[in-house]
């Protein structure tokens, strides 16, 4: 987030304003990713193109006002309402069909069969197979309306997870592991969207069959039917409800290990290079084996809980209907009760248990949608540490005159890293923080930013208290530059207009003149349209420190913020990002976070960040006639430099 110039609030992105990186295909654009079409291949893309339907962009609107909807499942399926309808009547007309079949047995047996009326027998027949028939067609339309309505419904979901996540702090991400953010966004959702696309109306469907079965079965014979129901409702129930307390439980441990299954692969895919170095294979497999081991337990104890419901509701299934055909076969001896009726009665209750034994699976389905929806809820209602106030106003263009004022800030509760700072900066002046390592240099630059909030005092940007304008309209306004720039999948030129996409081409082309980006360009195959390697592996890294630097340049930014943006770069490469830096700040309002006193050394003002505060602050000629700690750093820097 502390990254390469603001392309988030600023630059569009969130809900509605995801940029693709991937270079641009689509009809009439060749380009892959690492490679070109073959030709073989040419005419069935542009047959697939043909029938590919329209798109529209998305109408949602990105907005740093917290997410204040109470995410439930009415609320995912209920803002269509036309589908939701359209699926529940399919649900209602193909639970009734489903209970026609054993009527028209019972009449063919006894009005056909019994008494040996053929016609009788063909109609029943003829019945049977039209309402097969029309369930199949109701059957159709509800998989398609209910698939396109979980469609939907995942969509809004993914969207407002992810703008969510757009607008939470640095602070949220710096606590949390990628890995279960990751979570959050990929199992969660896709738990919920087996449940919206099936579960539910295959949930609606059972559940009428049951209710339609009871129905029936006491018009049939309502003391057959209440003799049958209390042997088996009464111990289905107390069943069931053991299974809802132990599955709630193990569900949520079972969502909980997959989440650090997956911030454990994160963490391994991206260290990989660290691992390889330390020779720490085993060690990482070891600590892998360990967290898929506690998701299998997580596994065998749900699997263990349904190994004893899913059984037992079949046992008290076979229990029941035994006792139908002992209750029912008698009363067929004594004449109270037809054979057809008997058959029916037993097709019915059949069906009444069939339900209970798919009932197991989606109630299995239920309990982990309702365990991910707990974790999406969660961190949809997590408030973002540096909120947008509803009264915000936009920020004017400034001259970047900033002023700090008794400021203090910690990252942790009763441990503050800066205490009582105040610090006057002049419109266009630059500004070098030096200082020892954990003193704060970098922790004073994203405050400016608005990264994070002091605990007490304010900052302001030309009068404007930061807290009471508009984050997009702020950081719009200031650029930073970080020590490891973060470079987006996608080509050379999405990544220098990430913050400003709709940047013509001439400020594209002086950004890579005015950084010293020329040479990279014109040695790459595609110019400005190569494409990079993740992470931009494939540039050194100077290379992404000037790409960085010319992602700020075509944001015009009036303030910039530069976190020792040169500490981690070859001499060869440190002078060239030097020069683009004077190239960039020129006419801008500067705040310097130096590690080499070089980049200092040429800052209008600099300043010493020590113990919480600022303990020295002049010019660097200034500062070494003071012979204080600037002096004693420069000397101790020199020495090492000199040779």
């Amino acid at each position: 987030m502390f990254g390469g110039g603001f392309g988030g609030p600023g630059g569009g992105a969130g809900a509605g304003g995801v940029r693709g990186m991937g270079g641009g295909s689509g009809a009439g654009d060749r380009r892959g990713p690492f490679a070109g079409i073959p030709p073989e291949l040419a005419a069935g893309v542009d047959r697939l193109e043909a029938t590919e339907p329209d798109h529209p962009a998305p109408d949602e609107t990105f907005t740093q006002q917290p997410d204040r909807g109470r995410l439930t499942l009415w609320s995912l399926l209920s803002g269509r309402p036309a589908l939701l309808v359209t699926a529940a009547v399919a649900v209602l007309v193909e639970a009734l069909l489903l209970q026609s079949g054993p009527y028209l047995v019972q009449v063919g047996i006894d009005h056909g069969i019994v008494a040996a009326d053929v016609t009788v027998l063909v109609a029943a027949a003829v019945a049977f197979l039209v309402s097969v028939a029309l369930t199949a067609a109701a059957s159709a339309v509800r998989i398609r309306q209910s698939g396109r309505l979980a469609a939907y419904a995942m969509r809004d979901l993914r969207v407002r997870v992810f703008a969510q996540l757009q607008r939470l702090s640095l602070d949220f991400y710096t606590k949390e592991k990628a890995g279960v953010t990751m979570t959050r966004m990929t199992s969660d959702v896709e738990a919920l969207q087996h449940l919206l696309q099936e579960g539910f109306a295959q949930f609606l469907i059972h559940g009428l069959t049951m209710v339609v079965v009871t129905a029936v079965l006491v018009h049939y014979d309502p003391a057959l039917a209440a003799v049958t129901l209390i042997l088996v409702v009464p111990p289905l129930l107390l069943l069931s409800l053991w299974f809802r307390r132990a599955a709630d439980t193990g569900y949520l441990r079972q969502r909980d290990a997959i989440a650090t299954l997956f911030s454990h692969l994160s963490e391994s895919l991206y260290g990989v290079r660290v691992i390889t170095a330390h020779n720490q294979q085993d060690r990482s497999i070891v600590e892998h084996r360990e967290v898929v081991g506690a998701y299998r337990d997580a596994n065998d104890h749900t699997g263990r809980i349904n190994a004893v419901y899913g059984p037992g509701t079949s046992v008290i299934g076979l229990l029941g209907l035994a006792a139908l055909l002992l209750i029912g076969g008698r009363m067929v001896l004594r004449g109270t009760l037809t054979i057809g009726e008997l058959t029916a009665f037993v097709l019915y209750l059949n069906a009444f248990f069939q339900p209970v034994q798919q009932l197991v699976q989606l109630y299995t389905n239920h309990q982990q949608a309702r365990a991910a929806l707990t974790k999406l809820r969660g961190l949809l209602a997590t408030r973002p540490d540096v909120p947008e106030r509803p009264d915000a106003v936009v920020l004017p263009p400034v001259t970047g005159g900033i002023e700090m004022r008794d400021v203090t800030f910690g990252y942790l509760p009763g441990r503050p890293v800066l205490t009582g700072v105040s610090l006057s900066i002049r419109p266009g002046e630059k500004i070098a923080c030096v200082g020892p390592t954990g003193a704060g240099k970098s922790t004073l630059a994203k405050l400016v930013a608005r990264l994070y909030d002091p605990a007490t005092g304010t900052i302001e940007i030309d009068g404007h208290d930061l807290r009471d304008v508009t984050l997009e309209s702020l950081h719009r306004q200031i650029g930073v530059v970080p020590q490891e720039p973060f470079l987006f999948a996608g080509t050379l030129r999405d990544n220098i207009t990430f913050a400003r996409p709709d940047a013509p081409a001439a400020r594209v082309e002086a950004a890579v003149d005015a950084v010293g980006l020329r040479d990279l360009v014109d040695r790459s195959p595609d110019g400005l349209d190569t494409v990079l390697h993740e992470r931009g592996q494939s540039v050194s890294s100077g290379e992404r420190q000037l790409i960085a630097l010319a992602r700020v340049f075509v944001a015009e930014p009036r303030v910039v913020v530069l976190d020792e943006a040169t500490s981690s770069l070859d001499l060869r490469s440190e002078l060239r990002v030097e020069a683009a830096i004077q190239r960039l700040l020129d006419g801008r309002t500067a705040i310097l976070v130096a590690h080499r006193l070089s980049t200092a050394e040429r800052a209008d003002r600099i300043i010493v960040v020590d113990g919480g505060g600022i303990v020295e602050s002049g010019t660097h000629a200034a500062l070494l006639a003071l012979d204080g700690r600037y002096a004693a750093m420069h000397t101790r820097w020199a020495s090492h430099a000199a040779p």
